[in-house]
């Protein structure tokens, strides 16, 4: 399976942290999108402009790793075996059926096969664990320890996977194990040190495949998971328009102390 489309943007930066966006990505490949539907085509569970969210850890010497393409592809946040994140609770596949409004992705008799998801697993999947498997591990022989902080974004209102309207910001450390308890401590309390938006850690997001897969504080890599309610920063109605307001003047200034304390974190001896 070949694109002309990358599988992926890699930036380097100058200290160990990495800035993941797993569902960045809208780019879907002509002949998969000949079987999807109209409503698929909208890609409307992606997680827009996030990376305009995080620019600035660029000055901060972040590395980042972004997705091209949509998650209706395949699921760079779920695991390679298709096992659910919240077991007991709605769940998208890791080549995904329905959408956050569980309308249909395919037409009639589309849907991919276990060999179609294995193909997208090795074309898709894996590039993109590889990339991040590779640069934590360079991280960590050149400065012993690396922070990968994941970035995410959601509707205020999905009925299909929580009750009513979304906290704001919902950070997640998988209950505590993808990061050093210190520094978990530290990123909630810049998260709190502001009134307008509301704040939860480990709650309905505990942090989704790749927080819980790369997180290993003893081997030196703490991993955060930021999932952002999109009331904070655009419309949440297609075609889902960046608002500059809300977005530049607003959560910026909120989102970038969480940030600072990690690349502290990242540098400190």
């Amino acid at each position: 399976m070949t694109t002309e489309t990358p599988l992926f943007r890699y930036r380097p930066g100058r200290i160990p942290m990495l800035i993941s966006i797993p569902h960045l990505g809208t780019h879907i490949p002509p002949a998969l999108a000949a079987r999807m539907t109209e409503p698929a085509l909208r890609v409307p569970d992606t997680d827009f402009n996030v990376d305009r969210l995080y620019a600035f850890g660029a000055d901060l010497g972040c590395h980042f790793i972004e997705a091209t393409h949509s998650r209706y592809v395949i699921d760079l946040n779920r695991a390679p075996d298709g096992a659910a994140l919240y077991p007991g609770a709605s769940n998208t596949e890791l080549c995904p059926t329905t959408t956050f409004h569980e309308e249909e992705i395919y037409q009639p008799g589309q849907r991919p096969d276990e060999a179609k998801v294995a193909e997208r697993r090795d074309a898709y999947w894996r590039p993109y664990h590889d990339k991040i498997a590779e640069t934590l591990t360079a991280m960590t022989a050149a400065h012993g320890r690396a922070i990968l902080f994941d970035a995410h974004s959601i509707a205020s209102v999905a009925p299909r996977f929580f009750d009513g309207k979304l906290t704001d910001i919902n950070l997640g450390t998988a209950s505590g194990a993808s990061c050093e308890s210190d520094l978990a401590s530290k990123v909630e309390a810049a998260a709190r040190a502001q009134s307008r938006y509301s704040v939860a850690m480990n709650g309905r997001f505990k942090g989704g495949y790749i927080t819980r897969r790369y997180g290993a504080p003893a081997d030196g890599v703490s991993a955060v998971q930021l999932e952002l309610s999109w009331a904070t920063y655009m419309d949440e109605a297609y075609p889902f328009a960046y608002r500059p307001e809300l977005a530049d003047a607003v959560i910026k200034a909120v989102l970038r102390p969480v940030i600072e304390v990690l690349a502290k974190a990242a540098t400190s001896s």
